[in-house]
């Protein structure tokens, strides 16, 4: 089935979903929304993010996608049990997918979450975790300053390490051998998170699980793409486009992307 598959985001963070949807699925076209102008979500009250989320759901319903992937934590958290009842598509979320990846790779059962507050809140990592194991004791961390520094596209100097080790100060005498990056906008500053915690630390994050998730859904549902023609994908930004364009030609290493904006 050659229709593309829908990916949303608050903002850049779900480029980290759709680069490894690339890699894992590079017949499928994507349309990805990323709503960079209300960014972030984290600090947002439930209300305004199923708002958001169902606006962007809306558009690209109207596109024709065949898949909705919800490639944000908080509005995964407040929103995907609404679109998964409502829609007559497939919907995934990001938060089981990190959950199964911290699971697979923990040895003493210790997992610290990172993520928003929003997502913070709602302790939905907390019940993923738990309902894979009972044993896994979880330290959720709020990390209000990773988004905008991420958004910014100045993530790449010795201020963003010296941001991310400040954020992480509240886990310094925590005992934990696994991160879930529970943000989609965290893998892309993955290396100043790893260099805070420090060596032996497992960091994970969902987006390959997401990933797979997506690629058994298209097999179990018989919708996967088998026109060989090369894929389309198209971004659409609701803030600055040009931020959006140098953050993802870069994250994604694809030059001359088809972004356009989008107003909500």
């Amino acid at each position: 089935m050659d229709a593309p598959i829908g990916v949303i985001d608050s903002g850049v963070g779900g480029l980290t979903v759709a680069k490894a949807m690339m890699r894992l699925l590079p017949n499928e076209s994507i349309y990805y929304i990323g709503d960079t102008a209300r960014c972030p979500y984290g600090p947002r009250t439930e209300q305004e993010v199923r708002q958001f989320t169902w606006q962007m759901a809306k558009a690209l319903e109207k596109m024709n996608i065949k898949m909705l992937v919800v490639a944000c934590n908080t509005a995964t958290a407040v929103a995907l049990e609404s679109l998964q009842r409502k829609l007559s598509i497939p919907v995934i979320g990001v938060i089981n997918a990190g959950a199964r990846a911290a699971i697979k790779r923990t040895k003493r059962n210790e997992v610290a979450v990172l993520a928003t507050a929003g997502t913070i809140k709602s302790a939905a990592y907390e019940k993923a975790l738990h309902s894979l194991s009972t044993k896994v004791k979880v330290m959720p961390l709020a990390c209000p300053t990773f988004v905008p520094l991420v958004e910014s596209g100045e993530y790449e100097g010795q201020f963003s390490y010296d941001l991310v080790a400040d954020g992480l100060k509240p886990l310094k005498d925590v005992s934990f051998d696994t991160v879930i990056l529970g943000c989609t906008h965290y893998p892309i500053i993955q290396k100043q998170i790893e260099a805070a915690v420090g060596a032996g630390i497992h960091v994970v994050s969902s987006a390959e699980e997401t990933a797979y998730h997506v690629l058994e859904t298209l097999t179990y549902t018989n919708q996967l793409r088998t026109n060989k023609l090369a894929p389309q994908h198209v971004f659409f930004a609701s803030g600055s486009v040009p931020i959006f364009r140098s953050i993802a030609e870069r994250w994604l290493e694809q030059p001359n992307l088809n972004i356009q904006r989008i107003a909500f």
